[in-house]
C-alpha cells in the first residue's frame, strides 16, 4: 500500500483511513491495469511550449453544429502552434452559475456535443476538466437522492442547526450560508457556501471521497491531463473555524494528490483559491505532496494598477518574492478568465486606496463588483467584474485603436514573462469587448464577460487585419510563440531588473538568457542595454548601447556574449556576460 494514501487516509478520517486507504489502492491499481502509459516525471510535467486557453465548450458557436466541434475545428485552424492545453470550463449538464452548478458529474451537456467531441479536442491538444468537488447542484442526481435519504447521497450534503453561529465562517459571497431543504425527514439546514442551487458536499463521509476519486479518474478516461480543483479552498467546513483552508481540506488534496500519482501519473492537480498571494502559496503544500500548480490570482489586479497608476512598484516589489517549493510547481498566470478580477489576492500588496481607485474604475467603465460578507457582517468587493480589454483601454480611444492595442499586448506580455505557465481566456486572445447586454439578460455581474460569439462573424473579422479581433490575436499569437524559448521554462531562472518607475523588466534563464523589457506608461523610457542581443519579437538586433521603448512597448532581447552572436539566425544560442540597467528621462 502507498505510504502516502495511507497517511493521507488517516490523517483525514482517522480510524476508518485504512479502509479507506484500501478501497484507493483498489481503484488506482484497477486503472493502471486499464490505461498502462509511461511515467512521467512530476517537473516534466510542463514546459515553455505549454500554454493554456480558458474557453467555456459553447463560446463559439455555429447554426447546426454541436459547439465543442465547433471549437476543435477552430483550435485546428487558429491555435495549433500557440496553444497546448484547453481548458474546458464544465460542460457537465448544469443548473445554474454558467456550469458550476453540476448535476450529472459524468455527462456532456448535449447542448454542447459529446464525450466523443470532447476526445476528439484533445486529439491535439492536451485538456483540463473542472473537478467540482465543493458542491453540487441542488437539481442533481445526488441531491435528489439525499433529499429521499437513500443511501450513500444522504451523507453526501452537510446540515447543521438552524441557529448555528456562524459569524466565524468566511464567505466568497453575501447570501445567507445555510439555506432550508424539505427532505424525507423533515426541513434540514444545509451548508451553501455560493448560494441556494449549489449545496455543498461532505466529506466527513468517506463514501463521498471515494465517488471523487472515481468522478477523477473518469475524467482522466475522457482525456484529461489536468484538473482543476474548483473552490477547493472552501472543502472542509466546520463551525466556530473560518472553514478556509483548514487542514482537512490540505488533508484531502493530499490524499487526492497521492492517488492520482499512484493511478494516473501523468496527471496535474490545480487548485482554484482565489484569496491572498500568501494564502494561496500553502496549497503547493511541501512542493511534493499537493497541487503542482496554483492560479497566480494576484498577477491580473497589479498588472491592472501598474498600468492605471502607471506605477510598476508594488508589481516590482510582488514579482521580486516569487518562488514555488520544487521544481515540479509551477504557477498558472494569467489576466482574464470567465470570472471577474479577484481583489482579495491583493489586500496585503496594494493600499486600500489602490483597490478602492480600481472599484471606481470598474464602475466608470460600465463593470461591477462582486462583494463577500465579512464576519462582522460588513460587506467589502471580493472581485470586479469587468472585461480585461475594457478594464485596460484608453477610453478616450476607439477600442480598435492600436494603442489599445499595444496596452493589452504588453499587458499579456508581463504575464508570459514570469516564471510559470500563461494561461489566456478566449475573449482576450480574440479581443472582445464586455457583453453589459448579457449582464441585464442574466442578473449576474459575471456574465459580462462570458458572451457567445458566431464562429462565421468572429472568422469575418479575423480576415480583416485592421479588426480589433484580428489585432489582438496576431499580437498575443507572436508572444506565444516568442515564449517558447528555453529560458521562459515555467522553472527556469527568474529576477526582477532595476528599471525605471514605469518600466517592468525581468531576466530568464541562464544559459541562453532573455531580458523582458515592458513599458507600461504613455511615456517613451530610456533604457540603458548593457548587453547586445536580439528582439524575440521582431527579430531586431540591439547592440550594448541605449534603446527607447516607446509607450506600451515590449522588449525581448535574447542576449548574446559578443557583437558577432548577434548576427546569428534567431534562436541560436548565445551566452551572457553584462547585465541591463534602466533609467528614466530624467536621468534617474
Amino acid at each position: 500500500m502507498s505510504h502516502a494514501i495511507r497517511e493521507g487516509a488517516r490523517f483525514v478520517y482517522g480510524p476508518e483511513g485504512d479502509t479507506v486507504a484500501h478501497e484507493l489502492e483498489k481503484l488506482a491499481a484497477a486503472y493502471r491495469q486499464r490505461h498502462p502509459r509511461p511515467f512521467i516525471a512530476a517537473a516534466e510535467r510542463m514546459n515553455e511550449h505549454d500554454a493554456f486557453l480558458i474557453t467555456y465548450a459553447h463560446t463559439l458557436q455555429s447554426p447546426g453544429e454541436a459547439p465543442l466541434r465547433t471549437l476543435g475545428r477552430w483550435l485546428g485552424t487558429h491555435l495549433a502552434d500557440t496553444v497546448s492545453i484547453v481548458h474546458l470550463l464544465p460542460f457537465y449538464p448544469w443548473s445554474s452559475d454558467d456550469g458550476f452548478s453540476v448535476k450529472d458529474y459524468r455527462a456532456v451537456d448535449p447542448r454542447y456535443g459529446s464525450w466523443q467531441d470532447v476526445r476528439a479536442v484533445g486529439k491535439d491538444h492536451r485538456l483540463m476538466f473542472d473537478a467540482v468537488i465543493n458542491h453540487a447542484s441542488a437539481q442533481g442526481s445526488w441531491f435528489e437522492a439525499y433529499l429521499q435519504g437513500i443511501e450513500p447521497q444522504r451523507g453526501w450534503f452537510r446540515s447543521e442547526d438552524k441557529d448555528s453561529d456562524t459569524a466565524s465562517v468566511v464567505r466568497p459571497r453575501v447570501t445567507p450560508l445555510l439555506t432550508p431543504f424539505e427532505t424525507k425527514d423533515g426541513t434540514r439546514w444545509l451548508w451553501t457556501t455560493f448560494g441556494p442551487d449549489q449545496v455543498d458536499l461532505d466529506y466527513r463521509d468517506p463514501s463521498l471521497l471515494l465517488e471523487i476519486a472515481d468522478v477523477l479518474l473518469f475524467y482522466a478516461e475522457q482525456g484529461a491531463d489536468v484538473l482543476r480543483m474548483d473552490a477547493v479552498t472552501y472543502l472542509w467546513k466546520e463551525l466556530g473555524t473560518p472553514s478556509v483552508h483548514h487542514p482537512k481540506t490540505h488533508g484531502v488534496l493530499r490524499l487526492l494528490r497521492a492517488f492520482l500519482e499512484a493511478a494516473a501519473p501523468w496527471m496535474v492537480v490545480l487548485t482554484e483559491t482565489n484569496v491572498p498571494h500568501a494564502e494561496n502559496l500553502s496549497y503547493f503544500g511541501s512542493g511534493h505532496d499537493e497541487a503542482q500548480m496554483v492560479y497566480n490570482f494576484a498577477l491580473p489586479p497589479l498588472v491592472l494598477h501598474s498600468f492605471l497608476q502607471q506605477d510598476t512598484q508594488a508589481l516590482h516589489a510582488w514579482a521580486a518574492s516569487l518562488e514555488t517549493p520544487s521544481e515540479e510547481t509551477w504557477f498558472l498566470n494569467f489576466l482574464a478568465s470567465h470570472d471577474g478580477i479577484g481583489v482579495r489576492p491583493v489586500e496585503a500588496l496594494l493600499p486600500r486606496e489602490a483597490i478602492d481607485a480600481m472599484v471606481a474604475h470598474t464602475l466608470r467603465r460600465g463593470g461591477g463588483v462582486g462583494m463577500k460578507r465579512e464576519s462582522d457582517g460588513s460587506e467589502t468587493p471580493y472581485e470586479l467584474n469587468i472585461n480585461y480589454l475594457d478594464a485596460l483601454a484608453d477610453p478616450d480611444l476607439p477600442p480598435d485603436d492600436p494603442r489599445n492595442v499595444a496596452r493589452f499586448a504588453a499587458a499579456h506580455a508581463v504575464m508570459m514573462a514570469l516564471p510559470g505557465v500563461p494561461a489566456i481566456y478566449i475573449h482576450s486572445l480574440l479581443g472582445s469587448e464586455g457583453s453589459p447586454e448579457l449582464v441585464a439578460e442574466t442578473g449576474m455581474a459575471r456574465s459580462i464577460n462570458r458572451a457567445t460569439l458566431d464562429a462565421a462573424s468572429v472568422e469575418e473579422e479575423l480576415q480583416d487585419p485592421t479588426s480589433r479581433r484580428a489585432q489582438v490575436l496576431h499580437a498575443l499569437q507572436a508572444l506565444l510563440r516568442a515564449r517558447r524559448h528555453p529560458s521562459f521554462h515555467p522553472n527556469a531562472a527568474f529576477e526582477v531588473l532595476p528599471t525605471p518607475n514605469g518600466v517592468f523588466g525581468v531576466r530568464r534563464g541562464n544559459e541562453v538568457p532573455v531580458y523582458a523589457l515592458h513599458n507600461l506608461t504613455n511615456q517613451t523610457q530610456q533604457i540603458d542595454l548593457l548587453v547586445a542581443g536580439r528582439d524575440l519579437l521582431t527579430g531586431a538586433v540591439h547592440q550594448a548601447a541605449t534603446a527607447e521603448l516607446p509607450p506600451f512597448s515590449v522588449l525581448w532581447l535574447e542576449a548574446a556574449s559578443t557583437p558577432d552572436a548577434v548576427n546569428r539566425e534567431p534562436g541560436q544560442s548565445s551566452t551572457l556576460q553584462r547585465d541591463v540597467v534602466g533609467r528614466n528621462d530624467h536621468g534617474d
